[in-house]
């Protein structure tokens, strides 16, 4: 397969793994509404939600450009290695953390749907890493800019505690002070999963430079 048809072939997967998050978003929204159990001011509030909407504008973009055989520019792979960080992190912290847990008492019972539920936690992220690891080759970041990747979880979790603390609302257990484990557990896991981030990004680079010496050989 030669270069123009790897990244045309890069192109389509990117905009129908960004077709994938937009569906089971919405998917989930739709089967929440039906159930009268849609609040949006929670639903929008959670990490994996925000990161599959970044995910899905930046792939969006980048598979179009690489369907008009343009180069990425430096500014798009480090949004790239971000969003491949965020899918490290998400499927990594979903599975160890969050699969199989009841849901919230305000749902009176509510079962989220299991199809884009796997999407967003399994599926697309599959895609996302590989798709950094594997097709960047122009102006690919270097391991001094993996800083960039808490820009946006920083303003998140910003945005989450200020939040929380007007609303007494948590999306996750494991950083709600009220739990029994309290702030100190908070901030354990804040820690924990900012510096996990950081290793992520350091696995993303390191698998796309090792794919890149390979594809210029």
């Amino acid at each position: 397969m030669n270069s123009t048809t790897l990244l045309k072939t890069a192109g389509f997967v990117r905009i129908l793994t960004a077709a994938s998050l937009i569906f089971a978003m919405g998917w989930q929204i739709t089967d929440r509404l039906a159930h009268n159990v849609f609040r949006p001011g929670e639903y929008f509030a959670y990490f994996t939600i925000d990161s599959s909407m970044v995910a899905a504008v930046a792939l969006a973009v980048a598979g179009v450009w690489a369907l008009q055989g343009k180069a990425e520019t430096a500014v798009m792979n480090r949004v790239r290695l971000s969003v491949a960080t965020y899918a490290i992190v998400v499927g990594v912290v979903y599975n160890a953390l969050l699969r199989g847990l009841p849901g919230s008492a305000a749902d009176a019972g509510y079962v989220w749907p299991q199809a884009p539920n796997e999407i967003l936690h399994v599926w697309a992220l599959v895609f996302i890493f590989l798709d950094f690891a594997i097709m960047t080759f122009a102006n690919p970041p270097r391991f001094k800019q993996m800083f960039w990747v808490w820009v946006f979880p920083l303003a998140w979790v910003l945005f989450t505690i200020i939040r929380g603390i007007f609303t007494g609302w948590w999306p996750y257990w494991f950083i709600d002070p009220n739990d029994p484990g309290g702030l100190p557990q908070m901030i354990k896991y804040i820690f924990g999963i900012m510096a996990f981030m950081l290793v992520s990004a350091v696995i993303a680079i390191a698998a796309m430079k090792t794919n890149l010496i390979k594809a210029r050989k």
